[in-house]
């Protein structure tokens, strides 16, 4: 074990400059899923026709969400570096 007693990772990792990717791609994959989960209850409830209806529902919100994320981390990044006071060093 390394690294705070995590397991070494079995797989290749991806180079550093992906992480502009990946980040989003992570964030969109979680953030659209719980928001469509969210509002596909509220739609139909939790039973046959959520499971009918939400997979539909995540895919059409990720779809958006992971191009915004591209196009808006950027601006939210630089909007917090202004409001938030960075550490020394």
């Amino acid at each position: 074990m390394h690294e705070g007693n995590y397991p070494r990772a079995r797989f290749r990792r991806l180079p550093p400059a992906s992480g502009r990717f990946v980040t989003p791609f992570v964030l969109s994959v979680f953030m659209s899923g719980i928001v469509s989960a969210v509002v596909t209850i509220k739609g139909v409830g939790l039973g046959a026709e959520f499971l009918n209806n939400w997979p539909g529902a995540w895919g059409a919100s990720w779809i958006i969400a992971f191009p915004s994320l591209l196009l808006l981390l950027p601006i939210v990044r630089r909007i917090v570096s202004a409001i938030v006071e960075q550490p020394a060093g």
